[in-house]
């Protein structure tokens, strides 16, 4: 007799935790939401007016102006440029939504750069 443990998919355990925060917060013109997307290489940031369905501002570990030798630190670099980038465009208060991880290691790193670049969450 062969036992099967199976383990749940921590992607979809992850996507179910995002829709159920999700279908309580969503991004206004006047107080975009701050979205934080994580693979294992790279984290991608994007500031959303989720009423009109459009992307204000955007930052990743791809972009040139992202440095850092760790993932924390690149996470910490990419929170960075996107509270400079949205300042720029006027969004000084966004709604920070985590995308389903826990709010530790890289997602707080970008998150705590950006509140010290001049966003408020």
């Amino acid at each position: 007799m062969k036992i099967v443990i199976s383990k749940p998919d921590k992607n979809k355990t992850r996507q179910r935790r995002h829709m159920r925060v999700r279908n309580k917060i969503s991004g206004t013109a006047e107080c975009p939401r701050l979205n934080v997307y994580r693979s294992n290489k790279n984290i991608y940031a994007q500031v959303i007016d989720d009423v009109a369905g459009v992307t204000l501002v955007s930052a990743s570990t791809l972009d040139s102006e992202v440095s850092g030798n760790t993932k924390t630190e690149q996470a910490a670099s990419v929170g960075e440029v996107v509270a400079k980038r949205a300042v720029e465009k006027g969004i000084k208060e966004v709604v920070f939504d985590r995308g389903g991880y826990l709010y530790h290691g890289r997602v707080e790193a970008l998150a705590e750069a950006a509140r010290e670049n001049g966003l408020d969450f």
